[in-house]
């Protein structure tokens, strides 16, 4: 039903407003799903760090400028009324009220007021007002205003039988109104009426301000009064007829002394001070709903509305105000100008315009509905240059100049021809000339075939820009009929959004390399340092440079910021100055960025469905602090709790999951807020900048932390960076006790493995001791198998020289008996023996001569020791002869070789061989001499 009726209401407004729009300050709309409550909200206060508190169906809303938090009514009842006093939250509900405070753990606690002073309500007494004055806290609800004593805790009471509309606090006096009897004043805890005009019976009391020595009392359908001394008196002010036509339901003045009235729906109203009606803003306009619970004037001068639907904040002295064209009637605004009173909008769909300074809506430029792309004044002519040629303008009207067919992007005058206009056309360049006091298209400038949206005269030439082919530079004749020279400029090639203008008698090419300066001698375009500092490459959107001469100001676009070159206030030493463009403003086509001066110090920046007005008077620089809201940790088991921000925080190691909250407490839409963090002993750089106002860090490991945040509002740093310090401790498996434990187990192991070391070492030495014994004796053992060795290679070289010498012996002797066998032979074969058997019985005694044999046996014996007496101990039986035989076989003497030696034939020596095999028992298949050289 709810619904249904504000859908009513909304088609009635439409149905019944003109349709047309105003520029408007910004409007901040929170939703009921942004703060996660009921929609009806009832009132709104704030404390003294800057956070906001609301009376909303479900309970009190907290706000922190980051997030919003819930707390439900203490009682499941609609809470109608909030008050924040000495930083205590005071809220009535149905028959209860009580106030809220925060614990250690930032969290809001309740204590029932009404409960500890033991009152008896009314049936569903609802309290709709709370005021303080000293130390007493009024609580009004529709028959009662109870008055508490925080000092000593008591209370009374002001009852009425007539409905308790409403309460006031003027120049520290209390007032009321009794409905249907007049407006009363309570001193000493009474009620004192004060009046009982009739007017004031018949009519229900919105506000009572304080006026000089009087009071201004507003009323809800019947404007402002003034009472004094019991007289009252209409306040007779501009804004009376207006008044008449709206019910009010709620009101404030402002610091400034302005008032804002809240309807019942026709959303609100700023009145001057003087009484003059500002502006009005509703849904049509912007606003969240028309219908007004509460009103309220927070720390930085923003409104707060609490609605019908929803929260609001308007920030009635924002730098910005915004024309919002819903409807898309205009589109996208391309160039503005202010000419003879009236403001002209060209856009992408015609010529706009409107009386300036008047809410009235914008009308058509007839006969232009092509997109207007530049409007200029030019001695005392407003030039329109539309995609359809070029008009003049005047009172809304447009005359098109002949001849003019092609698209027309920019007119300027030519030096020294006060009759000739250049255009810079889709076409290339072309002359209009004022004849007989009529503009006339006179001639396009042959030899030059370019589009010319950007053209500047300088040193005598015309300078081009195309984004898409380089500036080039132009030389015409006399006459302004042809080119004669076009010659490109060598340094510059394709750039797009690029511009070009004349500043302060400079050419100046800007793109997103910079901004260049055109040096004739060079015939270059050389980087200007200090114009170029309105660009930046990370934030870059158009090369655009707008200069206006009214206010000699130079500006530039970026994504975030509008930068402009003016003036410095000391000196006229130029100066870059920089003013925040939040990301939600509206933003024009890029490449077509427009601004244009209006008044004072207020612009005109035109965008994609509608415009921005700029008042750089409003642009105040002011401190933000930055607030640290919460401090969560999670276990492992994904449990959370709070923690006290105020205190150092020591975590349990499980505990190793940290979220922490911050925010700005600012509430302008159109100033954004980045954060940026730093978590010491983890990360000791610093984030990026984010809008995000919490960060979890998971699964820390133990140790020491610093968390650090800063915030930049718009430009500026916050006035504080938020430190925290924290500890998550060792795991019990590293805990000083365990580590205690693991020391003495260390210390344990260790002498253990020392112990089990030296035995093993000691073990490991006596082996290898052994080892090096073992070593050793097979070394000597080695040595003495090799002096063994050489003493068996020496007895061996000493056998075998006595072999040698056996041998030599041996055959000595054979060569000997011989010879003397020879000898004697040949004596015996002589006819005288007589003469000779004294000689031939020499040489028988020679060879028989047993002393050769006893050299000989010496010898052998020398060479083959004990060979004689093994082969004597195996046949016992031998002689001394059958040895000698033996011994001779040994050394494998023929029986040829054997008879010199025994003296005796060759066949006796066979003989003595055979008897000799017969003694030994040999076989007959056996070789004697084999058998002898195997002993």
């Amino acid at each position: 039903m709810k619904q249904l009726t504000i859908f009513v209401w909304f088609t009635f407004l439409c149905l019944t407003l003109p349709l047309q729009a105003q520029e408007h300050p910004p409007i901040k709309i929170y939703h009921p799903k942004d703060y996660g409550a009921e929609t009806q909200n009832w009132g709104i206060s704030q404390s003294k760090d800057k956070f906001i508190y609301v009376a909303n169906n479900k309970g009190l809303l907290e706000f922190n400028g980051s997030v919003w938090s819930l707390y439900p009514s203490p009682n499941e009842s609609i809470m109608r009324s909030v008050n924040v006093i000495d930083d205590i939250i005071y809220t009535g509900c149905n028959n209860e009220f009580g106030f809220w405070k925060k614990n250690k753990f930032n969290k809001l606690e309740y204590t029932s007021l009404s409960n500890q002073l033991n009152i008896n309500f009314h049936e569903d007494e609802e309290f709709w007002n709370i005021i303080h004055l000293d130390h007493h806290i009024l609580f009004q609800s529709l028959k009662r205003i109870y008055i508490v004593n925080k000092k000593n805790n008591t209370y009374n009471t002001i009852e009425s039988d007539d409905i308790i509309y409403k309460v006031f606090v003027v120049n520290s006096t209390i007032y009321f109104q009794k409905t249907k009897n007049g407006i009363y004043k309570i001193e000493n805890g009474k009620a004192i009426l004060i009046s009982d005009d009739k007017i004031i019976k018949n009519s229900r009391l919105v506000n009572i301000f304080k006026m000089d020595e009087s009071l201004l009392v507003q009323t809800e359908n019947n404007g402002f009064y003034i009472l004094n001394n019991q007289k009252l008196s209409k306040w007779d002010i501009p804004a009376n007829n207006t008044l008449n036509n709206y019910s009010v339901f709620r009101s404030t003045q402002l610091s400034d002394g302005s008032y804002i009235l809240g309807t019942r729906s026709s959303g609100i109203l700023r009145m001057t001070a003087s009484g003059e009606i500002d502006y009005n803003i509703n849904m049509i306009d912007g606003l969240g709903n028309n219908t007004i619970h509460w009103i309220f004037e927070d720390l930085d001068k923003n409104i707060w509305l609490a609605l019908e639907n929803g929260i609001n904040c308007i920030n009635i002295h924002s730098p910005f105000k915004i024309y919002n064209d819903e409807k898309g009637k205009l589109g996208t605004v391309y160039t503005s100008k202010i000419f003879k009173d009236y403001l002209y909008l060209g856009t992408n769909q015609g010529l706009f315009y409107k009386p300036l300074n008047k809410n009235i809506a914008f009308k058509a430029v007839t006969n232009i509905n092509a997109a207007v792309w530049n409007l200029v004044e030019i001695d005392g002519y407003l030039f329109c240059g539309h995609d359809g040629g070029t008009s003049i303008i005047n009172d809304g009207q447009s005359k098109k100049i002949n001849g003019t067919l092609q698209g027309t992007w920019n007119i300027k005058p030519i030096k020294n021809n006060p009759n000739l206009l250049i255009q810079g056309c889709y076409n290339g360049l072309n002359i209009i000339e004022l004849q007989n006091g009529q503009w006339t298209f006179r001639n396009k400038i042959s030899g030059f075939e370019l589009s010319s949206r950007y053209f500047e005269f300088y040193d005598n030439h015309i300078f081009v820009s195309h984004e898409y082919k380089g500036v080039f530079k132009l030389k015409l004749n006399n006459d302004f009929t042809q080119v004669e020279t076009v010659e490109k400029v060598p340094n510059i090639d394709k750039e797009i959004n690029s511009s070009l203008i004349t500043y302060n008698n400079q050419l100046l090419f800007s793109s997103k390399e910079g901004v260049f300066k055109y040096n004739a001698k060079s015939n270059l375009f050389e980087k200007d340092s200090l114009i170029s500092s309105l660009f930046n490459k990370n934030t870059f959107l158009s090369g655009k440079l707008i200069h206006n001469k009214d206010t000699k100001t130079l500006w530039a676009f970026s994504k975030n910021t509008l930068n402009y070159l003016a003036p410095g206030n000391l000196s006229s030493e130029p100066k870059i100055n920089t003013i925040a463009f939040s990301k939600l403003l509206p933003k024009g086509l890029t490449g077509y960025e427009n601004i244009s001066h209006i008044s004072n110090k207020s612009y005109l920046i035109g965008t994609s469905s509608g415009f921005v007005i700029l008042d750089l008077d409003k642009l105040k620089q002011k401190p933000y602090y930055l607030n640290l809201n919460e401090v969560v940790v999670r276990n492992n088991n994904y449990q959370s709790r709070v923690i006290n921000k105020n205190e150092n925080g020591l975590f349990k190691n499980t505990e190793n999951d940290i979220t922490f909250q911050y925010g700005v407490p600012q509430f302008q839409k159109y100033l954004d807020t980045e954060y940026q963090y730093q978590l010491k002993g983890r990360y000791n750089n610093w984030s990026e900048w984010s809008t995000n106002t919490a960060v979890l860090f998971e699964n820390l490991s133990f140790g020491d932390y610093i968390f650090k945040v800063r915030a930049r509002i718009g430009n500026e740093l916050s006035q504080n960076t938020i430190q925290y310090n924290f500890k998550i401790e060792r795991p019990w498996a590293l805990s000083n006790l365990m580590l205690s434990l693991y020391a003495l187990a260390f210390i344990l192991f260790s002498f253990l493995m020392h112990t089990l070391y030296r035995r093993y070492y000691k073990k490991q030495r006596e082996q290898l001791l052994k080892k090096s014994a073992r070593e050793l004796e097979l070394k000597a053992l080695e040595n003495q198998q090799q002096l063994m060795k050489f003493r068996n290679d020496k007895l061996r070289q000493d056998i075998d020289n006595k072999n040698r010498e056996l041998g030599i012996s041996t055959m000595s002797l054979i060569k000997k008996n011989e010879f003397l066998n020879t000898i004697k032979q040949e004596l015996l074969n002589t006819k005288d023996l007589k003469g000779i058997k004294q000689v031939i019985r020499i040489i028988d005694r020679n060879l028989n001569n047993t002393d050769d044999w006893h050299t000989f046996e010496e010898a052998f014996n020398n060479a083959d020791k004990d060979f004689l007496k093994k082969i004597k101990a195996l046949h016992p039986k031998l002689t001394s002869n059958d040895l000698r035989l033996c011994a001779y076989l040994r050394l494998n003497l023929t029986s040829k070789e054997i008879a010199p030696l025994l003296n005796i034939s060759p066949r006796s020596v066979e003989v003595k061989r055979y008897r000799l095999r017969k003694k030994m028992d040999l076989e007959h298949e056996s070789s004697l001499t084999d058998y002898i050289l195997q002993i």
